[in-house]
């Protein structure tokens, strides 16, 4: 029996340790070197271009390379979304949600008081 695709594609940019387990449920494992970290603008672009829903990314990646992301945001309806490397979480990817909230809403909604 094929398998019918609906909706975009995802993928996940990373090192090969934290994005080949995406492959295992239908996201494109896209892999770079931290070594080759300069090779991350040109994926992420390709990837936007390609018309890629939701692209994962490494959050040592996802810091190095933010700026590009948000020209990114702004110029494609692709959605970048950090996800912890294998050295574990920076806290990026909450950042990332509170202030796409605080955006949405104007106001932090996650504030400790």
């Amino acid at each position: 029996m094929a398998v019918k695709r609906t909706g975009s594609p995802m993928a996940a940019v990373g090192e090969y340790e934290t994005v080949l387990p995406f492959q295992a449920v239908g996201v494109k494992p896209c892999i770079v070197k931290e070594d080759e970290s300069s090779d991350v603008d040109a994926v992420l672009l390709d990837l936007a271009k390609s018309g890629y829903a939701v692209v994962f990314v490494q959050e040592s990646f996802f810091v190095a390379h933010s700026s590009r992301i948000e020209e990114l945001n702004d110029e494609y309806e692709t959605s970048f979304i950090p996800i912890p490397g294998l050295k574990g979480s920076m806290g990026v990817g909450l950042e990332s949600i509170r202030s796409s909230v605080e955006r949405a809403v104007g106001m932090d909604i996650f504030a400790v008081k």
